[in-house]
């Protein structure tokens, strides 16, 4: 498989081959510090509230990936993880 950055793979969709449902773009990613291994790709929730906000995130692990095109991602994902936003909309860092 060929390198890729980060930059390229937030152009690419996510979809998933289980129902073929499409969750969008990836906004971030997990990576374990010791390795440096890539542990899963964030997508951002779906809109809510008239469009106003987004819901949580979603962790997508990288073992659930099945193949990374040229513009898409495949996945197969049964059941999607949510990730509460850990920023508001300024930026700074929610308080817990």
């Amino acid at each position: 498989m060929e390198k890729c950055s980060f930059y390229s793979l937030r152009e690419k969709e996510v979809v998933n081959v289980c129902d073929g449902r499409r969750f969008g773009y990836v906004c971030d990613m997990e990576i374990d510090p010791v390795c440096g291994a890539v542990c899963s790709l964030i997508v951002p929730g779906e809109f809510r509230c008239l469009g106003l906000s987004r819901g949580s995130d979603y962790v997508i692990p990288w073992s659930c990936i099945e193949q990374i095109g040229d513009d898409i991602i495949l996945v197969r994902v049964t059941t999607l993880i949510p990730r509460e936003r850990r920023h508001d909309k300024k930026g700074k860092k929610k308080k817990d």
